[in-house]
């Protein structure tokens, strides 16, 4: 199985920004959307994983220009989370570019709705789920639910997801290493592919990802926007 890389981009205000640990109080400003986009693009990496923050917390698309913007700046298909919680705004999304719809705090809240939207766009819809301790976290990760990462999973079997995406909130924008046992514990139990997301501080977490086998891929955020790892060594580690 290829194992894919996904840089972020991660949107507040229409700036390219970096938490840690879901804190909006605690972003980095690292400049230009369009511009981060085309010099991801010309490094080689496959896909581009962008998060529109503000979205995620007023529960509807709040960064739509800087996305747009992206979409014209890069030939990588991009998947796209934050603020999508009905119909009409996957359908908008998809015409406007995006090739993979990520559903978080809407998975947990109107599964009917998130299911719906896997069958109807096969392929094109990934499940975000963002634990803390096990447990899954909605609204930006400002609340923590009753549901497990493992039971949130399981529920979208059958759906036809084209992803799982796996965060750990305790490790996301730390640099502390990304949380491998809990990874490939979970794509252990599922069709499903994961991604891992949260905690990647150089190459040898990809590698550890790869080794431990059975994820998809992960999601790279302020190691490569600190120089911790390059575009070339993260690719190079991808593909063994």
């Amino acid at each position: 199985m290829p194992f894919t890389l996904y840089p972020a981009i991660d949107l507040k205000a229409g700036q390219v920004v970096r938490l840690k640990r879901g804190d909006m109080a605690q972003a980095t400003i690292y400049g230009d959307p369009a511009t981060q986009a085309a010099a991801f693009d010309k490094a080689g990496f496959g896909w581009l994983h962008v998060v529109d923050l503000d979205g995620a917390f007023a529960g509807r698309p709040a960064n739509a220009a800087a996305v747009d913007a992206i979409l014209a700046a890069t030939t990588r298909p991009v998947q796209l989370g934050g603020g999508i919680r009905d119909m009409a705004t996957v359908e908008a999304w998809l015409k406007r570019g995006i090739a993979r719809i990520i559903l978080g705090s809407a998975a947990v809240k109107d599964p009917d709705f998130a299911r719906a939207a896997c069958r109807a766009f096969p392929g094109q819809v990934a499940v975000g789920i963002d634990a803390k301790d096990g447990m899954v976290a909605t609204e930006g990760w400002a609340e923590v639910s009753s549901v497990s990462a493992l039971d949130l999973a399981l529920a979208f079997e059958d759906a036809g997801a084209a992803a799982i995406i796996h965060t750990d909130i305790e490790r996301d924008g730390m640099l502390g290493g990304v949380n491998v046992e809990a990874t490939a514990a979970l794509a252990a139990r599922l069709s499903t592919p994961v991604i891992a997301s949260g905690g990647v501080a150089g190459v040898e977490d990809i590698l550890a990802l790869r080794a431990a086998g059975g994820v998809a891929g992960t999601i790279i955020g302020r190691a490569l926007y600190d120089g911790r790892i390059t575009p070339e060594a993260a690719i190079a580690a991808a593909r063994g």
